[in-house]
């Protein structure tokens, strides 16, 4: 992957990240909501987390000084 390959796609987890923290947002303060469908959710948005890490680290090397 190159580099705008590596910051379209890093774009794309985040805005999935963000509205996955709104559907969350939603279903806790609603009251119904189902403790595996939330779980499932949390985990996913965690996965989500490392591989923005992951992407970011790959657009910005890290250089020991």
């Amino acid at each position: 992957m190159d580099g705008a390959q590596i910051a379209k796609r890093l774009e794309v987890v985040r805005v999935e990240h963000r509205d996955l923290d709104a559907a969350l947002s939603a279903l806790i303060a609603g009251g119904a909501a189902d403790q595996m469908q939330l779980a499932r959710l949390k985990k996913r948005k965690l996965r989500l987390r490392d591989e923005i890490v992951s992407l970011e680290d790959q657009l910005i090397p890290d250089i020991i000084a």
